[in-house]
């Protein structure tokens, strides 16, 4: 993972890699590889703009789909808790390969103890 930070603004990625390496030996393998680049524009009142598409490429298939959204959330305190939420519509930008999503809407919730 690597972030920046600045007064309003989060930035940067997280890079994952995952390979099967147990299991039957009758099942495919899976090798995937993702990038997820974040921007994060801090506004007041806890409001916040986001873009966060994760894009997946499957190694063994060549198949790939790189989406791209911007959606908008709020941190705020409720009693002893802060809650986050968010709701960032994302569309395909570019893919390869059978079934991959055209558009997700991609959307969260979280709970922390101030």
């Amino acid at each position: 993972m690597v972030v920046d930070t600045m007064p309003r603004w989060l930035r940067g990625a997280l890079i994952q890699w995952q390979k099967s390496f147990t299991g039957d030996n009758d099942r495919n393998h899976v090798e995937t590889a993702t990038l997820q680049p974040f921007l994060i524009y801090k506004m007041s009142k806890g409001w916040f703009l986001r873009s966060s598409g994760t894009w997946t490429w499957n190694v063994k298939t060549d198949d790939y789909y790189i989406p791209a959204g911007l959606g908008i959330g709020r941190a705020m305190p409720i009693g002893n808790y802060i809650v986050n939420s968010f709701i960032e519509p994302q569309w395909t930008v570019a893919h390869s390969g059978d079934y991959q999503p055209q558009f997700t809407i991609y959307a969260g919730i979280s709970i922390m103890l101030k």
